[in-house]
């Protein structure tokens, strides 16, 4: 079994568990953490006795988005393009070589995510806790997600780019709907709300989750894996017939060149120079406002 540094993952009977493994940040998404789950989750989908696989956040929060905490001269564009414990989304142009290299980084990290998508298994996630810009894209793109009704789901928590994340929300609440959450930056809706406006399957009660979560897992894991396998191909062809990774795509381009507009400039000026919870309750006190205006 391969060795892993940002999950566990775990076998029982005919269902794999990946682990997302910092809760000292949150889960904060960085590139080892998304490259560790696609190994994982192809080992489930290899395995002819494992039907189903779930993923769940260690500690306090599913996740709290992309880790822009890391160190930034890989030059990866969506690489750190999160705030940890904020939610953020984009790199910035001040993190990035160029605005090729960018973009780039950003369908990089979109193909790892639709890799779920088109995995031969049912991806089912448990939310709890935080759940934020990068960690809803990470939810919405699996099969079914059942969350907490006290979870909070929320949008990038600074404004470091535009598009990625709001594109997945578009997808499946609708254009007035994700207009509506982000236009303001930093909108959060519980669990339960998420789950009404359709970006997620269902919520329950949080004691409930983890019961809820077998009983569902141990059902579809009933089913023969080749006709599972076939149930998801049938359902996401009538999404792509539709425009589904299309309408996710040309996210990559707008987030790119978001990252590259004065206001995204700024604002990672503020994270590097007095830090990123400087730079949050900055933002939260006065919001954006460019010298000399």
């Amino acid at each position: 079994m391969a060795e892993y540094e940002t999950i566990l993952y775990d076998v029982a009977g005919r269902v794999a568990t990946i682990t997302l493994n910092r809760p000292e940040k949150l889960n904060a998404i960085s590139r080892q953490l998304q490259s560790e789950v696609l190994q994982a989750l192809t080992a489930a989908e290899a395995d002819p006795h494992i039907r189903a696989a779930v993923i769940q956040g260690a500690g306090r929060a599913f996740s709290a988005g992309y880790d822009i905490t890391r160190g930034t001269d890989e030059g990866h564009g969506a690489q750190d393009s999160g705030v940890q414990d904020a939610g953020g989304q984009g790199v910035g142009a001040a993190q990035a070589r160029s605005i090729t290299v960018d973009r780039d980084g950003l369908e990089s990290f979109l193909r790892g995510w639709l890799r779920i998508w088109d995995l031969r298994l049912p991806v089912i996630a448990k939310v709890h806790g935080y759940c934020l810009a990068g960690g809803t894209q990470f939810a919405a793109i699996c099969d079914v997600t059942i969350v907490a009704e006290d979870a909070k789901v929320g949008a990038p928590q600074l404004p470091l780019g535009a598009g990625f994340v709001a594109s997945f929300w578009a997808w499946h609440i609708g254009a007035k709907r994700a207009k509506e959450l982000f236009f303001p930056v930093g909108s959060m809706i519980t669990g339960w709300e998420a789950a009404e406006l359709g970006l997620f399957n269902r919520a329950v009660p949080a004691a409930d989750l983890d019961e809820v979560v077998a009983s569902y897992v141990e059902l579809v894991a009933k089913t023969p894996k080749e006709i599972l396998a076939l149930q998801k191909q049938a359902i996401n062809k009538t999404q792509e017939v539709q425009g589904f990774r299309e309408a996710l795509m040309q996210a990559v381009e707008v987030d790119a060149i978001a990252h590259f507009s004065p206001p995204v400039l700024e604002m990672n000026r503020r994270i590097r120079e007095n830090g990123l919870k400087s730079a949050l309750q900055q933002w939260q006190d006065d919001g954006y406002e460019p010298d000399g205006q």
